[in-house]
Parts: structure tokens; sequence; C-alpha cells
């Protein structure tokens, strides 16, 4: 490929809009305890909610912004939800109780699912195949910077400005992102191939992407791998402690995993080129099977307990086999759906949440302070998208032709020909 001169500017571009969720999250852990004694509880709400909720936000988000996106432009919707999420922002910002506080992260949430989903229809719009693939890992290279710096980065904020400076970051952020669009980034999908919001269509159009079976069968690929990540995020701070006594440390463990992240989609990038998006996620696969069958034998081995050394040896190769199988699989669904990219990218998204958070959720409760939970979920996840992945390969490929205002008698089969 032999990139326009603008090339790694929108590449840089994306990372920005995209790394807005991460930081969202990451940036505020840090203060969760501060914005608590500030605030105090309001039961049922408590602050755990400022995460939780927000993501709730988002999901909520991706199913709206990505018809959005197909009806008005990319950029136009990608505004609105910067405009969503810098309401929101305010509202956190400003708020005097934690019910407030957390009306705000929803409305952030909603809102940061725009430049989420835009982005992704973008590329969709301008590279295909393997092209594609390459173009999300390296964006996603850069993207992982932000969970790697954003905790010890925000803790210095924290205690020089507090908690509420993090949400004038966050302003900042959406105005520079915003701004950057529309002085530099032209629009990417044509008004000729716009679809109207209408919630017939969307019906429609939503039945023949989910009835798609390579696409069904390659979002509950996707949530599995992620459900595999978000299995370790959501007890690594208890497994680190309970296991090998680290506290203070472990947001460098933290960032030592991520690093393998982001070095897995460089390489990605600079092979997927050469071997084909296909191929690469096999590597991925292979890698995260033999990763958590590994980590699985040394956890029974150990009585539960894995020495430090392989326990991080063996995370960090299954952390650099979900880098590489990130941007393929998301490549591989978006691949068939074309014209309605921004719909297919929000049904992908946020089936893939789903499919990753009920994973998380349901193998999260198993935790009981050894390495049991993580290896058995590391490897059912493992074994279980692998299998999921060889099944859409044999499935049918052909394009998702969408419904348009006024079609009548079509066939409403995903791969029917215009």
């Amino acid at each position: 490929m032999q990139p326009d001169p603008g090339f790694r500017e929108r590449i840089a571009l994306y990372a920005l809009l995209t790394a807005m969720t991460s930081f969202s999250i990451d940036a505020l852990l840090p203060g969760l305890r501060q914005l608590g004694a500030e605030l105090g509880p309001a039961p049922p709400l408590s602050t755990q909610h400022v995460i939780s909720l927000f993501k709730f936000g988002m999901v909520f988000g991706e199913l709206w912004f990505g018809p959005l996106s197909d009806a008005l432009g990319r950029r136009r919707s990608l505004i609105i939800g910067l405009c969503l999420y810098v309401a929101g922002s305010l509202i956190a910002m400003c708020a005097p109780s934690l019910p407030l506080l957390i009306l705000g992260r929803v409305l952030q949430g909603i809102g940061v699912a725009g430049p989420k989903i835009a982005t992704r229809a973008m590329i969709r719009d301008q590279f295909e195949g393997d092209a594609m693939a390459q173009v999300m890992s390296l964006m996603f290279t850069l993207f992982i910077l932000v969970p790697m710096l954003a905790p010890v980065l925000a803790q210095g904020l924290i205690v020089h400005a507090g908690w509420r400076s993090l949400f004038a970051v966050y302003i900042g952020l959406a105005v520079l992102g915003g701004a950057w669009l529309l002085v530099r980034h032209p629009e990417t999908l044509p008004r000729g191939r716009r679809i109207a919001f209408q919630p017939g269509l969307l019906w429609r159009n939503g039945k023949r992407i989910l009835g798609c079976t390579r696409v069904t069968l390659l979002i509950a690929a996707t949530g599995l791998v992620f459900g595999a990540q978000l299995l370790y995020l959501s007890i690594a701070p208890d497994l680190f402690f309970d296991l090998y006594g680290i506290g203070d440390r472990f947001p460098l463990y933290f960032a030592g995993l991520a690093a393998g992240l982001g070095l897995a989609s460089f390489v990605n990038a600079a092979l997927v080129r050469r071997f084909g998006m296909e191929a690469m996620a096999w590597v991925g696969f292979a890698g995260l099977v033999l990763s958590g069958m590994a980590l699985l034998l040394a956890t029974v081995l150990s009585a539960g307990r894995p020495s430090l050394g392989p326990f991080m040896g063996l995370m960090l190769c299954a952390f650099f086999a979900i880098g590489i199988l990130f941007g393929n699989l998301n490549a591989l669904a978006l691949r068939s759906l074309g014209q309605i990219a921004g719909l297919g990218a929000s049904l992908i998204s946020a089936g893939s949440s789903l499919v990753s958070t009920l994973f998380a959720v349901a193998l999260g409760r198993f935790y009981d302070g050894t390495a049991y939970g993580l290896a058995a979920g590391l490897t059912l996840a493992a074994l279980g998208s692998s299998v999921l992945f060889g099944l859409s390969l044999h499935a049918d490929a052909s394009p998702v032709v969408p419904v348009q205002a006024g079609d009548v008698g079509r066939s409403a089969h995903p791969g029917n020909a215009a």
C-alpha cells in the first residue's frame, strides 16, 4: 500500500478519538477514592457505578450512533457524539452529588460511542480486507498507550488539582478531536450512499446483518477473546495482591502487559498485508490457546499459585495473541458490510461487548484467591473463540446488501445480490 500524505495523520486522529473510551475509564480509577470521600455514598449507588454505568451508556450509544452515521454521515454523527460527551463531562465536573455525577457519566458513555463507532465506519469506507486490518492494528498500537500511561498521569493531576480536573481534560480532548476532524478530515460517506434513519429500515438491515452467519460467528468469537481480557482486568488487582502480595506496584505490571498488546498490534500491522488477516488471526488463536492451556497446567501443578515469573510470561503471551486478533477480527467482521458499515459497527461492537461482559461476569464469580478461575476462563475463551472463527470461515462470504427506502419485494437473505 502506498499511503497518501495524510495517512499517518488520519491514523493519529483515529487513535485519539478511539482512545477517549479507554481514557474516560482508566484515568478516573485513581480518583475514585477521593471522589467517594467528597460526594459520599448515595445508596443504591456507589463509586463503582461511576465506571459500570459509563459502560452501560456506551453500549446504548453504540446501538444509536451506527445507524446515525449511515444516515447523516460519519463526521456529523461523530460531532454529535462529542457534543454529548462534553455535556456529560460538564455535568460530572460540576456535580454536587454522586447521582448527578453518575448521570453525567452515563451521558459521557453515550457520547463517546459516537467517535468509537464513526471512526470504525470511516476506516471501512476507505480500506478493504488486509489493508483495513493493517490500519486498525496501527491505530490500536497508538491506542494502547492509554491504559499504560493514563492512570499514572491522572494520579499526578488528581494530587495537584483534584478529581474534577480530569473532566476538564476530557472536555479538552473532545474539543481537540472535534476541531481536528472538522479542519483536516473529509466526509467518507457520500450523500448518495447514505441510508435514511427509519426504524423499519434499521430493523430490516439489522436482521440482514445478524442473519449473516459469518458476521454473527465473528461477533461471538470477538466477544470471547475480549471476555478473556475483561476477566483478567476484573480480578487482576485482587489476584496480584492475594497471590504475590503486589499492591502499589500493580500499575507497573498492568502497563507491562498492555505493552504486549501494543507490540502485537505493531507486528500485525507490519505482516498482515503479506500473509493476510485470516492467517494472522490463526496465529493469534494458536498463541491464545497455547498460553491458556500452559497457564492452566502451571496452575494445577502449583495448587493454584503459579510463580510470578511464569504467570507474567504466559499472560504476556496471551495479551500478545489478543493484540494480534484485535484488528483482524474486527476487519473480518466489517468486510461483508460495505455501505451499512455504521450500523454493522454498532451491532458488532455492542454484540461483542455483551458477550465479553457476560463471560467475564460469569467466570469472575469463581475467583477464590487462586489463578484457577483466570486460567480456566482464558483456556475456555481461547478454545471457544477459535472454533467459532473456524466455523465463520466456512460460512457464506457474500456481502450484505442493505435495504433502501422504498425497496419492495427484495429477498431478506443477507447475501442477496443487488
